[in-house]
């Protein structure tokens, strides 16, 4: 009968030590709970397609797969001729100050006679009260006339900015800095209203989306550092991260708790889409 020789741990234990062995194994358990690996996805921080709100002809596409562009550079336009025209005759029309201007100029004018003639009938009467009281009607009117001027500059400023914003509806600006990696339209083509017409990313923070069960989501905190292991294949081999989110819900199918963890990606030498993995001590 065979019998099977002590670990070589126990055996330098029991001839190193005096106290009980169950002590020492006990010392040793924790050692023996090794963390498990989970792995998910990488993403960008933002994954966007860019639609017009009207229908039109491209004009103009102005940037290609692979540039980087700011926020709110004009990527592509839809054809705005018409748009412009009516935009600029709309902008001639409020800043026409010409009648505004004349009916201060005759209100004034209109005060400072019926101050004189006021003065005159006070103390000679040499003026008739139909004609002090004709002075006085003009010049209510005068005051009326600029107060319906002052309101219809408003009116007409708020029909220019829903003229410009018409146009603009044709020009498609980047919401967010970074690369556009797709542009669909070609110019002379036709373009439908919220059909997709470009792709931009932001990968200059990137984010590891996975699922972990619920007993071990707990051993992770929103806010701490999360190492993550990149794929073979990587430019970088780890990089650390912070747990962004823990969802407070496990999924009913699965009993799976989903997890992000964000990490910053300087010269987007990480390529989103590829695996990350990362481990939790149970």
């Amino acid at each position: 009968m065979s019998h099977t020789k002590p670990y070589p741990l126990l055996r330098t234990l029991r001839q190193h030590t005096c106290g009980p062995l169950w002590f020492y194994l006990a010392l040793l358990l924790p050692l023996a709970a090794q963390a498990k690996s989970f792995s998910g996805l990488i993403y960008p921080l933002h994954d966007i397609t860019l639609s017009a709100g009207v229908s039109g002809v491209v004009m103009k596409r102005l940037v290609l797969p692979g540039q980087a562009v700011r926020a709110d550079q004009l990527l592509l336009q839809l054809d705005d001729r018409l748009q412009s025209i009516e935009s600029n005759r709309r902008r001639v029309i409020v800043e026409d100050q010409s009648e505004m201007q004349a009916t201060r100029d005759r209100l004034r004018i209109l005060d400072t006679l019926l101050h004189d003639t006021q003065a005159v009938f006070d103390s000679t009467a040499s003026i008739s009260k139909d004609e002090l009281l004709r002075l006085q009607a003009e010049q209510l009117a005068s005051r009326g006339r600029l107060a319906q001027l002052v309101e219809q500059k408003k009116r007409e400023q708020l029909d220019y900015e829903s003229a410009e914003r018409d146009r603009l509806q044709r020009h498609i600006t980047a919401p967010i800095n970074g690369v556009v990696t797709k542009v669909i339209p070609q110019v002379g083509e036709w373009a439908k209203a919220g059909d997709p017409m470009l792709h931009l990313v932001d990968t200059s923070v990137a984010i590891l989306r996975l699922a972990v069960p619920h007993n071990l989501a707990n051993a992770l905190k929103v806010g701490a550092q999360q190492l993550i292991r990149l794929e073979s294949g990587s430019s970088v081999a780890e990089v650390t991260g912070q747990i962004k989110f823990v969802s407070p819900v496990a999924d009913p199918a699965s009993g799976l708790v989903q997890v992000e963890v964000n990490f910053s990606n300087p010269g987007r030498r990480i390529k989103t889409g590829i695996k990350g993995t990362i481990d939790i001590a149970p």
